[in-house]
């Protein structure tokens, strides 16, 4: 082959590895959720989605094709480097023997730098910089190569899984798409050690993390004094108990059960015999175990209160007001971050 030609070869064998290269990094450094949005907008990008479903079998097509394109940079462009460098030695007097091992090592450090630098550390970088926009854009590509290639592929994942479970670990087909919270909590406490992370936002994300940990019977403020009516109630027992305990939330209790909660500024503009049952909004009712995590989620749909019971027994209520200070516990200096003062 005459220079152009192995010149071609080299730059088409060099493009190749950058392509595999960056496929490689990008799909292991690429968010998951945006992904999803790109898969909703373009082929690629569902393309990309499916990529990172196959993970394993991925990474197996990119290793497979930077051998290959080693292996041919090998065959193909060292020799010809060698045979023009030797040619060149040779026309300058330098031994036979010196001019042999001096192309060889010429020729294989030449080949090494363009594949190392041009072919792998180049393309990784721009992967890791751009990982969904790369993995995208070479997403329809790969898939093509994968769908030649695939029986292969899977022999060759199926042998690397079979070393792995003899090792004594599970493989899997995806990255992980978050964090649990033990190691949530390590990243924080590790954070706050070395200074990353103030005190008081450390305080704050373990508390939100540790309501995992947590029930509805914990939230229940001990010794709580609740403000309550009877069913039939008028407008004017509500104001009356509002102005007596300063609490602007008051229960409706029906025999010992709550029915209902009347905020006080809902009575304001109602007469004052009207019944309190028609200006009341509905309460939510959580067993005493159920995670707070979860109850916190439900108060989210609307509800203000939630009465907490073990079985008929009613042990109380819980409001955000009860919850905020197990967010946004006291900070560094002692003092707790102001909260509200309407009571339940």
């Amino acid at each position: 082959m005459n220079a152009l030609t192995v010149t071609l070869i080299t730059v088409a064998i060099i493009v190749l590895s950058a392509f595999f290269v960056a496929v490689e990094f990008s799909l292991v450094a690429a968010k998951q959720n945006r992904l999803e949005e790109a898969a909703a907008r373009s082929a690629a990008g569902r393309a990309a989605l499916r990529n990172s479903t196959e993970l394993t079998l991925l990474l197996a097509g990119s290793q497979l094709g930077i051998t290959l394109c080693t292996l041919a940079l090998g065959a193909i462009t060292k020799p010809a480097v060698h045979h023009a460098l030797l040619a060149l030695l040779g026309r300058t007097g330098v031994p036979p023997v010196a001019a042999e091992v001096l192309s060889f090592v010429v020729a294989l450090l030449i080949v090494t730098f363009l594949h190392l630098v041009v072919g792998e550390m180049s393309p990784k970088s721009w992967a890791i910089a751009h990982p969904e926009r790369s993995a995208v854009l070479l997403a329809l590509p790969m898939r093509a190569f994968m769908f030649l290639v695939r029986p292969v592929l899977k022999a060759m994942n199926a042998a690397a899984n079979a070393l792995v479970r003899l090792a004594g670990a599970q493989p899997l087909d995806e990255l992980s798409s978050g964090q649990d919270a033990e190691s949530l909590l390590a990243l924080v406490e590790h954070s706050a050690n070395v200074g990353a992370l103030d005190a008081l936002y450390r305080g704050s994300i373990t508390s939100a993390l540790e309501l995992r940990e947590q029930s509805a019977r914990d939230a229940v403020p001990a010794g709580q004094q609740l403000t309550f009516v009877p069913a039939d109630a008028t407008v004017a027992d509500v104001q009356d108990a509002t102005q007596r305990t300063g609490h602007l939330r008051v229960l409706l209790r029906d025999g010992g059960r709550t029915v209902g909660v009347v905020h006080a500024r809902d009575t304001l503009a109602e007469p004052l015999d009207r019944p309190a049952r028609d200006l009341a909004r509905p309460v939510l009712s959580v067993g005493a175990d159920e995670p707070l995590a979860r109850v916190v989620r439900r108060m989210r749909g609307g509800h203000r209160l939630v009465v907490v019971t073990d079985g008929a027994r009613e042990l109380g209520v819980v409001t955000g007001d009860d919850i905020l200070p197990r967010l946004m516990p006291a900070g560094a200096d002692g003092e707790s971050p102001p909260g509200p003062t309407s009571g339940n």
